[in-house]
């Protein structure tokens, strides 16, 4: 499963790790945006994959933040 930003800003913080067990709305990332934290959440439980993006690095709407193993 896909999990894409859905705002534009820059990546402040990354909590999850590669190969992590996340549940249901865990962060995954947060992102800053005009001044504001937004989590990035899993929306199902599986493991974290792979992660798309780095600290600091600005995304866009829609770009690719992190690949979930769900079932």
């Amino acid at each position: 499963m896909q999990i894409k930003s859905e705002i534009a800003g820059s990546v402040w913080k990354i909590i999850a790790t590669q190969g992590a067990e996340l549940a249901a709305d865990d962060v995954i990332v947060i992102l800053e945006s005009m001044k504001m934290e937004i989590p990035i959440t899993a929306p199902k439980a599986g493991v974290c994959s792979q992660l798309h993006v780095t600290e600091g690095e600005m995304i866009g709407e829609g770009q690719l933040v992190a690949t979930l193993s769900v079932g």
